[in-house]
């Protein structure tokens, strides 16, 4: 322990030289944070603010191509509306008035003349018209339409909105054209009267991609018009594999009136914008590649951290040197030291290199070999002193036993009774082949049980009122124990228990094992002690042992104290059977192990 405390200032030295190379690595690398703190902030705000600007742009644009779409749209309505007042299809609307043929033709011509000039307005965005007579049952087209009039396609369509299809049997995968039925009757929507006249606007879904295509050719943007549950229309030149992996992302996440998103697809970031038209009730989509944008930006952060990093490798290469032959046989030699501290004396040093060093670790070496061949002196020492108490202690109690037995033959054959007799008898012939056998001061906790049954048994031929139960777990039964460690604790029960009382008699032994210790109870139903009596004796166990106070109690108490350790002990208190409890506690060692050595019944009586 001298040499130890002599240590104790050098290590706290080490500690110290270590902690000032761990200070050097350490402001090598603070240097470095406020320069990345500043860089990576500048960074960010460049690249927040080129986002910013970059969606704020391309909402813009895309809300200039939605509004362009429906300024289309809008103009074809007006002119339905117009051509619903016009006199020549009022009077193609009229009641049979025509008697001349060549009126008739005439009328024709005109109106679909009208229709063919608004559609040859613009060549980006072919309108198709046509006029429904539900009063001629006939039907006015600029168009080739391969049927005629058909009331039942007009009632189908009468919902005062612009639809994608005609309502017709084609499938929602295929592109199609969107439709508008007006008709300036005053019955509600969707009814006709019978002399209504419908005016029909229709365009191509190719009018959508014309517009589509001019918006892509002056931006980075892949635009598209997307309603959820309809094929998509795409730009010609999309890239379809990307635009069905955002159609996925765009069914699962319904965008609102105005919506712009940054998704990652495939690992890459895309700037996803999406306006509502406000006549076609679709979103015009726009997928902008976002990591392109900003790949200038990307490039010249990791090139800053590329060249950071290899500073950062330069300083610490630089202090590596210093750990390699200072610092790390520091460490080595605290190493060593803590493993002393920890009762690890056989460690052992050594250097390669013959500096100061190695004549430290040769000293060392010599210190832990000094005190190591001191502990195992002492060690041995104790183990012997152990040994001699545990067999003194077991002397005393062999004795204490055999009279009591002896007592008990002389009672039993005074009284004739032979089977008592020959049971005590029996009894303590096991009894002496149990304790004569001196190889080990410790049995198992069943050898004792074993043991009890057998003295309990002969009690209760002396006494008929005894009655006992035992019950102790399977998995404590191979747990070892001082030899004798129950008997004078179940003696004392019957003697200064049920011997006093005429009503009592019933003795009760359960075990449990519990956070590591084992924990038997003995109780009795006699007349039990005050509280200030239990607490005498709580206090008599820890005294040196007193003429007037029996032995048993004592060198049990003793016995489990040295094997087991000091957390081991006796306890005593009122039973819950009314009388007398001990408790025996001790602290499982954790080389025993928990499996079962014997086919025991626990619950024995």
């Amino acid at each position: 322990m001298h040499i130890w405390k002599r240590l104790m200032p050098f290590q706290g030295k080490t500690r110290s030289r270590f902690s000032l190379f761990s200070k050097i690595n350490l402001l090598i690398v603070v240097l470095f944070i406020p320069i990345l703190i500043m860089y990576t902030y500048s960074n960010n705000v460049t690249y927040d603010v080129v986002s910013k600007e970059l969606q704020i742009s391309n909402t813009k644009q895309l809300t200039f191509l939605s509004s362009q779409i429906d300024s289309r749209i809008n103009q074809m309505m007006d002119f339905s509306l117009i051509l619903s007042r016009d006199p020549n299809v009022r009077a193609f609307n009229g009641l049979n008035m025509w008697d001349d043929r060549y009126d008739r033709m005439q009328t024709r011509y005109v109106i679909q003349e009208k229709m063919m000039l608004q559609t040859g307005v613009t060549d980006i965005w072919p309108t198709r018209y046509a006029v429904h007579s539900q009063q001629n049952k006939d039907v006015i087209a600029n168009y080739n339409r391969t049927t005629g009039y058909d009331e039942a396609y007009l009632k189908k369509n009468m919902s005062g909105q612009w639809t994608y299809g005609d309502q017709g049997p084609e499938s929602k995968d295929k592109l199609q054209s969107f439709y508008w039925f007006y008709t300036d009757s005053l019955a509600q929507p969707g009814m006709l009267t019978g002399s209504n006249l419908v005016i029909e606007a229709s365009f191509s879904y190719e009018n959508i991609q014309n517009m589509l295509d001019t918006y892509k050719a002056g931006g980075q943007g892949d635009p598209f018009l997307y309603h959820k549950g309809y094929s998509p229309i795409l730009n010609r030149s999309a890239d379809k594999q990307l635009s069905a992996e955002l159609i996925q992302y765009l069914d699962t996440h319904s965008p609102e009136d105005t919506t712009q998103d940054v998704v990652k697809l495939n690992g890459k970031n895309y700037l996803v914008s999406s306006v509502k038209s406000t006549y076609l009730d679709w979103h015009l989509v726009d997928v902008i590649p976002l990591y392109q944008i900003l790949k200038p930006i990307s490039l010249s952060q990791n090139l800053f951290y590329t060249c950071m990093i290899l500073l950062l490798v330069v300083g610490i290469s630089a202090s590596i040197l210093l750990y390699r032959n200072v610092q790390y046989p520091i460490k080595k030699l605290i190493k060593g030291l803590r493993r002393v501290e920890q009762g690890d004396y056989s460690v052992r040093l050594y250097s390669k290199n013959q500096n100061e060093f190695s004549f430290l670790f040769r000293r060392f070496n010599d210190m832990s070999h000094q005190i190591q061949d001191l502990i195992e002196n002492v060690f041995h020492e104790k183990i012997r002193a152990r040994e001699a108490t545990l067999k003194q202690l077991q002397a005393q109690i062999n004795p204490h036993f055999l009279y009591n037995c002896l007592g008990y033959i002389i009672n039993m054959a005074q009284m004739k009774d032979e089977q008592a007799v020959v049971s005590m008898a029996h009894n303590l012939s096991a009894y002496y082949r149990y304790t004569t056998r001196m190889e080990r001061e410790t049995s198992s906790l069943q050898e004792e049980i074993k043991l009890l049954i057998n003295y309990l048994d002969i009690q209760k031929l002396r006494n008929g009122r005894i009655e006992y139960h035992i019950d102790i777990p399977e998995d404590m039964l191979a747990q070892s124990v001082p030899r004798l460690m129950l008997q004078p604790m179940v003696e004392n029960s019957v003697i200064h228990g049920v011997a006093k009382s005429y009503s009592s008699g019933e003795i009760r032994i359960t075990g449990e094992r519990l956070n590591g210790f084992g924990r038997i109870y003995i109780d009795d139903d006699g007349p039990g002690l005050s509280p200030e009596q239990y607490e005498a004796l709580n206090l008599k166990m820890q005294e040196p042992l007193q003429e007037e106070m029996g032995c048993g109690l004592w060198n049990t108490y003793q016995r489990i104290t040295h094997l087991f350790g000091s957390h081991s002990y006796l306890l005593f208190g009122p039973s819950p059977l009314g009388g007398f409890r001990t408790e025996i506690i001790w602290e499982i060692p954790k080389e025993d192990t928990d499996s079962d050595k014997g086919n025991t019944d626990t619950n024995l009586s």
